[in-house]
């Protein structure tokens, strides 16, 4: 610093409200976690940047402080060009000398942050603010990130992913999930209906799958993450066999579905059926569905709501009127309209009650089937499943679909 060079003085960003703001965990290149605040598109991105000498009584040059508010992609396979998206500037301070700590105030109100942040394998995309100290030699920057969720609303056509595949003359089998588009903390339902089975089927097993694709023309890579797998099955199943599914997406790394993000990359979710026959043979069918971030539901303490408050009037009214009754009418009335307690009595084991639930008046997320399928169902629209090259060996989550 004697002679010019190095860093002078010390940045800090101080960002509104951040003592109570919420965070969101994000992941880093290298793989590792840390913990943002959080903010969402339309927001204002306020605070303050602190400035402190880290000699006292030294002064600084500068040719002017700025503040910027960057929206960036950056490929990994072309990191020499950051794509910027969004780039706003405020001055902070014109070219002068500082001579003791300052503080200075910015706002950039109203910000449009139309995508999600999202740390990929071979993308990333980042929004941060950078303070810039312009100097004759090096200037002083800091940087720091913030983390961008993007909010959907709930789709009103969500219609029912329903497909009939199989092998020729060998499997026939019809899968069924409840929706096509879920929320990140959303419950996959489905089942699995066989109609022909002439193979020896080992297991069945159904797994997420993230497919990320970068770049475009001869530059296009794609990348193929296995998120979850699970067994649905083991054995072999029978003809007119039903196997439930039943997929939980809280608690897995999974971002909203992204597609085309400023014609940089894409991000898509499959659900990757896998069946193994006896000899190690593998068959898969992959079907896309969407994913979207639902908004977190913020409960009103309802204790004083206007209907419960009317309710404890009256009932406040009505011991009023009670007890402001004759004693022997009260006791009288009492006696006679006060309802007798009984104790429920334990049925035997053996009982046949005609008051247990009754599993047909159950709602079915598939409640639009009429029949179970038969055999004779129309097979117009029954699609081939693909067998996976290098048949017995280990799944390393990379199929693609037909």
């Amino acid at each position: 610093s004697f002679f010019g060079f190095g860093q002078s003085a010390e940045i800090e960003v101080y960002l509104d409200g951040q003592e109570t703001r919420k965070t969101a965990e994000v992941k880093t290149e290298d793989g590792k976690k840390e913990r943002l605040l959080l903010y969402y598109d339309g927001e204002t991105v306020s605070g303050k940047v602190n400035i402190s000498l880290k000699k006292p009584g030294s002064k600084l040059e500068h040719q002017g402080i700025k503040i910027e508010f960057i929206g960036q992609i950056e490929m990994y396979y072309d990191r020499g060009n950051h794509h910027e998206f969004i780039s706003l500037v405020k001055e902070l301070a014109r070219p002068g000398e500082m001579i003791a700590h300052t503080s200075y105030p910015f706002e950039f109100s109203c910000v449009e942050k139309p995508f999600e942040v999202y740390t990929g394998a071979n993308v990333r995309l980042r929004y941060f603010l950078r303070v810039t100290i312009i100097r004759r030699l090096a200037d002083i920057v800091k940087e720091i990130d913030i983390a961008v969720h993007t909010l959907s609303s709930y789709p009103e056509m969500n219609n029912s992913i329903k497909m009939e595949v199989g092998i020729e003359d060998c499997l026939h089998i019809e899968f069924e999930y409840n929706k096509s588009k879920y929320h990140l903390k959303d419950v996959i339902v489905g089942k699995i209906y066989f109609l022909l089975v002439r193979i020896k089927i080992k297991h069945m097993e159904i797994a997420i799958i993230k497919r990320e694709t970068t770049g475009s023309g001869p530059n296009t890579f794609t990348e193929n993450v296995t998120i979850a797998k699970y067994e649905i099955m083991d054995g072999a199943p029978v003809r007119g066999e039903s196997i439930p599914i039943r997929v939980f997406l809280a608690g897995y790394e999974l971002t909203p579905t992204m597609r085309d993000i400023n014609k940089k990359f894409s991000v898509r979710y499959f659900l990757n059926l896998v069946l193994m026959d006896t000899e190690d043979r593998r068959y898969f069918k992959q079907q896309e569905i969407t994913l979207w971030r639902k908004g977190d539901k913020l409960r009103k303490p309802n204790l004083q709501s206007p209907a419960i408050m009317a309710g404890t009037q009256n009932l406040q009214n009505t011991m009023q009127q009670y007890q402001q009754t004759e004693p022997d009418e009260a006791d009288e009335d009492a006696s006679s309209k006060a309802p007798v307690k009984e104790d429920f009595t334990r049925a035997p084991a053996n009982s046949q009650s005609s008051d247990r639930l009754d599993k047909a008046a159950m709602s079915d997320p598939f409640d639009h089937r009429v029949s179970s399928p038969t055999r004779e169902s129309p097979e117009s629209g029954i699609q081939n499943m693909t067998r996976e090259a290098g048949d017995g060996q280990n799944d390393n989550g990379n199929e693609t679909a037909e």
